[in-house]
């Protein structure tokens, strides 16, 4: 092949590739693969407010101790290993992210959570507070919930059971009533 008809090959590829780019649309006009947000909805259900604030749950039993003093609440503590126990993991979203839950717990509980993580990072002293913790109460097993007076004295304990959060909130009023 001499250079002339190589020069030739080389153009008609460029005007080739230059006549399928501007038929392409330009790029702010390709679709993307992602869905569009769907719109906000316009009759039924408005959409419900985020849960009250004391819904987050404390890690430290000191401050815990302080706002049930304070809102005069009862201390509810989860122990449990968090990214590891399948039954942990359960009653967390069957029951502590439901909105019956968090509603009830708004209204009559301090959340304290007492974890002992095998993959997620703690602090030192947080691992020494959560295993003095559990060495004080006696846990052995996760996951365990116990319902403390605002002094920190045990009212009641529990673990995980099936039936979801109505009936998990029925079952801590029946043990806040003993």
């Amino acid at each position: 092949m001499n250079r002339r008809t190589l020069t030739v090959a080389a153009g008609a590829v460029l005007l080739g590739i230059s006549l399928i780019a501007s038929a392409l649309p330009p790029p702010s006009k390709i679709v993307s693969n992602k869905l569009p947000p769907p719109p906000p909805p316009r009759h039924g259900k408005p959409v419900p407010p985020p849960p009250p604030p004391r819904t987050v749950w404390l890690t430290s039993m000191g401050e815990a101790r302080a706002i049930a003093r304070r809102e005069r609440k009862v201390i509810l503590v989860n122990f449990t290993g968090s990214d590891w126990c399948p039954w942990c993991i359960r009653l967390h979203d069957e029951v502590f992210i439901q909105k019956p839950f968090l509603d009830y717990a708004a209204r009559h509980l301090v959340l304290l959570t007492v974890d002992f993580p095998r993959k997620k990072w703690q602090t030192p002293q947080q691992k020494r507070e959560n295993a003095e913790l559990a060495r004080r109460y006696g846990v052995r097993g996760y996951p365990t919930i116990l319902l403390l007076d605002p002094d920190g004295r045990v009212i009641g304990q529990t673990g995980y059971r099936k039936g979801g959060p109505i009936p998990y909130v029925d079952h801590l009023r029946s043990m806040l009533r003993r």
